[in-house]
């Protein structure tokens, strides 16, 4: 987008082959889906070019010069600089700008240029706070129970709060097999999960026919990668020939991921010549990039769709809601999405540190600017409310007499799976024991009355399939698409 600034009032734009991306959201080796522009031979600009007035880098330098030849210990000169460069882009205050240097920027090109290991999980920095945007589909983090908005207070016996992203991240990643005890803030319920990290799966479309209604296909995308867009269009291609003839996409959970499988995929729902984004740069007007054929492939879904979205749809799947919803009548099915509006570009210097740098605002077709705000569903959906409940940490054991934040939430479990406790006050009594003593026999599992271990596991994997046989939201899309 930079490299023909000419250009830039026209209402169709080249998606040039160099743009990985638009968007950043995550952090380094917790997940893969870094949202960033690359562009060939781009520099930082020299020092001439900067605004910055002499006496205030004379400031910098005496700071400088001071820490160097008066602080009572050795100072490493390299470790000033690569904190001046943070602190001064930390000072931007904004998540998506970042220095990186070049131990993380390696870090960060190898996760986007292959599988990785780690947790699996979008993750940003809000304030002081680390927090999540999104588990990836499949991932450790998902199937430890973490959500959107939850907020990473500890990795093992690290304090995050206060860290850069990426100080925490490095705390937070780490080898395949190894684990990582996370302590977790959800609302006012502060908790423990311990994860096992692992490889994070790469797969970025799975499809199937609905078990009940023949016709209608679900195509669940997890991530928008290179691979994305033709395995998209493969499933279409295979479901249409099992007999599909309407289909539920879902971006729900999915961070984001590269800007021209976000277009390429919009494109395949929007005529030719509407459009599908808008972006601004500093003091320019809106530039719109519009669904073209020739750049963005000749391959048209025509079949009635819906798009399911949640709290974790974010970046590039806000994008796809956003096109959809608005330049092609599409509805869109559950909750309000994330709110990534911004654009970055990523700067590399001569040591191989990078800026990342955020440059510019995007919109929707119609020019709104959903950062913060998210991309409403045209049709409101939440899913029940045990979806939100914690899941149960199997090495901890709850027993006759625990008064806890924690039982509270056990009772609450078993009551979504229609076993009976008594009131839910958060105090395992009798009544509760005897609740766990019928669970445990149905499940033949030791009868003790404890959770813990295996009984934990069963209680979860229940809740789990709870939670699957009553999707809401997808079960509110089946029902659109059998109307139509």
């Amino acid at each position: 987008m930079h490299e023909e600034p000419e250009k830039k009032k026209q209402s169709h734009v080249k998606v040039k082959t160099f743009l990985i991306s638009l968007f950043v959201v995550a952090a380094i080796s917790i997940s893969g889906t870094y949202l960033f522009t690359t562009q060939a031979n781009q520099t930082v600009p020299d020092k001439e070019q900067l605004s910055i007035k002499s006496g205030e880098l004379s400031k910098i330098e005496a700071v400088y010069d001071q820490l160097l030849s008066q602080y009572f210990e050795d100072i490493d000169e390299s470790k000033l600089v690569e904190g001046a460069l943070a602190g001064m882009v930390d000072a931007v205050g904004d998540p998506y700008t970042q220095y990186l240097d070049v131990t993380e920027a390696t870090s960060l090109n190898d996760t986007i240029s292959a599988s990785f290991e780690g947790i699996g999980a979008e993750v940003m920095k809000q304030g002081d706070a680390i927090m999540i945007v999104s588990p990836i589909a499949g991932s450790p983090a998902e199937k430890a129970g973490l959500k959107p908005n939850d907020v990473l207070l500890k990795a093992d016996d690290k304090e995050l709060t206060g860290l850069s992203l990426n100080e925490a991240v490095s705390f937070i990643r780490g080898e395949k097999g190894s684990k990582v005890l996370l302590t977790i803030r959800r609302g006012e319920i502060q908790f423990e999960i311990s994860v096992t990290r692992d490889t994070i799966p790469v797969e970025t479309v799975v499809y199937n026919l609905d078990k009940e209604n023949k016709t209608i296909g679900y195509i669940s995308i997890n991530s928008f990668s290179n691979p994305t867009y033709d395995e998209i269009v493969t499933a279409i291609k295979e479901l249409r020939a099992q007999g599909a003839k309407s289909f539920v996409f879902d971006v729900r959970q999915n961070p984001g991921g590269l800007l021209e499988g976000a277009l390429n995929i919009s494109n395949l729902f929007v005529k030719d010549g509407s459009v599908i984004m808008q972006t601004q740069e500093k003091d320019q007007e809106p530039v719109k990039l519009l669904a073209d054929k020739e750049t963005m492939g000749e391959f048209k879904v025509t079949e009635p769709v819906v798009l399911l979205v949640d709290e974790g749809s974010a970046s590039a799947s806000e994008i796809l809601a956003g096109a959809l919803k608005e330049s092609a009548d599409i509805p869109i099915i559950g909750t309000k999405t994330f709110g990534k509006g911004t654009v970055q570009t990523v700067a590399s210097f001569s040591d191989n540190s990078e800026l990342k740098l955020t440059i510019a605002k995007w919109l929707t077709p119609s020019g709104k600017w959903i950062h913060e705000k998210g991309v409403e569903p045209t049709i409101s959906v939440e899913l029940p409310d045990y979806t939100k409940l914690l899941l149960i940490d199997s090495t901890k054991e709850y027993q006759l007499g625990d008064v806890s934040a924690e039982v509270e939430n056990l009772e609450k479990i078993f009551d979504a799976l229609n076993y009976k406790t008594g009131p839910i006050d958060g105090y395992l009594d009798e009544t509760t024991v005897s609740t766990i003593k019928k669970f445990q026999t149905e499940q033949k599992l030791a009868a003790n009355g404890v959770v813990s271990g295996d009984t934990a596991t069963a209680v979860i994997e229940d809740l789990r399939q709870l939670i699957k046989d009553n999707d809401t939201q997808y079960e509110k899309g089946i029902d659109y698409l059998k109307n139509k």
